[in-house]
């Protein structure tokens, strides 16, 4: 198998440490090197009042040397958590923005994942998603899993992906979800949220191109007829003891509709469980 490459970016708060801790014990089963990363730009123009251009090196340096400090403390941690042999820690702190970090780290290193909190330091009551987590979903080439505030690991056994199936699939990403599914025989639902039950062609064969990626797993191809598909995601979850919600983001997918409508918040607000946004967009490698 191979190596399993995981980005986390950190804020050093306690959110950021409850995602990493999850990201550990999720890929607890494969050889995976973690790259905790800590961009920290905004935190040298934080205090825009006593900022000068006389400071600012001054202030560069602190900030860095803080970061690189910090740093250490969060692998610490991580040993002391799992000090798994299958497992390889390295940090990276940057004088750089967390979208254009990640970006950079994902495109050099081939991440396959990254693993984040829904909530930051800001920890806005009324943005579970926090704006980071949000536009890494958005902009950044790769899957996303955000983990919720607060929530402790259970090992995901059973896992909803609501889909309209008009996109086709990565075989990367399926490839991705069968990896984190079959060590815990995981259940996956696919749901297809719909007023109509027939699917056209395209959509039956990108059903079928499922089927044969996720082979491993057992799925179970559901239809509910409905218009509120938000709605309806929550009720299943609750209904069904879902662990973890699989969704899509991609133009003409649900998951866009969502994220580009004010309906995100409206998803994110009650997401207590974990979340993992796959991507359809270009990536360079494969």
């Amino acid at each position: 198998m191979a190596m399993r490459k995981i980005l986390i970016p950190t804020d050093f708060s306690e959110n950021a440490m409850n995602a990493l801790r999850y990201g550990i014990d999720l890929f607890k089963y494969e050889i995976s090197e973690f790259y905790f990363m800590h961009a920290y730009q905004d935190e040298i123009y934080a205090d825009e009042e006593s900022l000068t251009r006389e400071t600012l090196d001054k202030v560069k340096d602190k900030v860095s040397k803080r970061s690189a400090k910090q740093l250490q403390v969060v692998l610490k941690n991580a040993n002391d958590y799992s000090p798994n042999p299958r497992h390889t820690y390295k940090v990276i702190s940057s004088n750089s923005l967390l979208l254009d970090e990640a970006d950079r780290i994902v495109d050099q290193e081939n991440i396959d994942i990254i693993v984040m909190g829904t909530r930051g330091k800001t920890n806005d009551r009324n943005l579970t998603f926090g704006s980071h987590t949000l536009q890494t979903i958005k902009y950044v080439q790769c899957p996303v899993l955000a983990i919720p505030e607060g929530y402790k690991y259970v090992q995901p056994k059973h896992i909803l992906f609501p889909t309209n199936y008009l996109i086709p699939y990565k075989r990367r990403e399926l490839k991705l979800l069968c990896e984190i599914a079959a060590p815990y025989r995981a259940t996956i639902d696919m749901l297809y949220i719909s007023k109509t039950k027939k699917l056209s062609m395209r959509q039956e064969d990108n059903q079928n191109f499922i089927k044969e990626t996720l082979c491993k797993n057992t799925i179970n191809f559901k239809v509910i007829n409905s218009k509120n598909i938000v709605e309806t995601i929550y009720k299943y979850i609750k209904e069904h003891n879902v662990d973890m919600l699989v969704m899509v983001n991609t133009r003409h997918s649900f998951l866009e509709n969502i994220i580009f409508q004010s309906a995100i918040d409206e998803l994110t607000l009650n997401m207590d469980i974990p979340f993992l946004a796959l991507q359809n967009m270009r990536r360079d490698q494969l």
